[in-house]
């Protein structure tokens, strides 16, 4: 059950169109559906407004299927999986409302949702090889009701690119930089703006960057204030974390 579906449950009550007994069976359904393999939490949406997300990567074709029609069944419209290869989306492809987005390495289940935020969403990348992990965070800030600004190949390596692009950042509500090799990009967008600046560290740069661990130390390091750090390659949190910033005070 989403929260949009416990709002009218609860308004049926108070109308007198549902019963207490009911809404009260209703609610006392099994919020764990077991599955052998996965447990699926059918109240997360009620709990935090977002249903449960599917990690794609570790999972196999044929979990990632009934994980997804558990989900269905239990009542959750949108669904989000991340880290998807084209190989197993295809064993998605009998799922209603189901499309692949091979830039993202993500799939959806409903559709994305109408922009329900306060301002945009920016996401910059230092290059074009740290596209992929950009492609995950606006994707993400997408499906949760967001409307993103993509820019990308802005890196320190010719800062006139950033520049060009000011305005743009300067009028998100938050603003995402996806960075690998040193990830100064994050340090010169924070001292630029007065928004807050969601740092990714990608894998992408020569033999000591370490896999990310460069870009990763650097931009918690960071000097400019109002910077912070996700994970290396981890797009999807970024993209989660800005949406709950952009929908501060507004729609929900």
């Amino acid at each position: 059950m989403e929260r949009n579906e416990l709002e009218r449950l609860l308004g049926d009550v108070a109308k007198g169109a549902v019963s207490p007994e009911q809404a009260l069976l209703v609610l006392r359904q099994q919020p764990i559906k077991e599955l052998g393999y996965a447990n699926i939490d059918t109240h997360r949406a009620v709990r935090t407004g977002v249903g449960e997300v599917v990690f794609g990567e570790p999972k196999t074709s044929g979990q990632i299927l009934g994980i997804v029609r558990a989900m269905l069944e239990s009542g959750q419209e949108h669904i989000l999986i991340t880290r998807l290869s084209a190989e197993k989306a295809e064993a998605l492809g009998g799922i209603d409302g189901f499309r692949y987005y091979p830039e993202a390495r993500a799939g959806i289940v409903g559709g994305i949702r109408e922009p329900g935020g306060v301002g945009k969403i920016v996401v910059a990348t230092g290059g074009t090889g740290d596209m992929p992990v950009a492609e995950e965070a606006a994707l993400t800030a997408e499906f949760l009701g967001n409307e993103v600004v993509r820019i990308y190949d802005v890196g320190v390596a010719g800062l006139h690119r950033l520049l060009s692009h000011l305005d743009e950042i300067m009028e998100a509500s938050v603003v995402i930089a996806v960075a690998g090799m040193e990830g100064a990009l994050a340090s010169v967008i924070g001292g630029l703006i007065d928004r807050p600046v969601i740092a990714v560290p990608t894998s992408v740069g020569y033999g000591a960057s370490f896999g990310g661990l460069s870009a990763l130390l650097s931009m918690l390091n960071s000097c400019a204030s109002g910077v912070s750090v996700v994970n290396i390659d981890n797009g999807f949190g970024a993209g989660f974390q800005a949406s709950l910033i952009n929908h501060i005070g507004g729609q929900k």
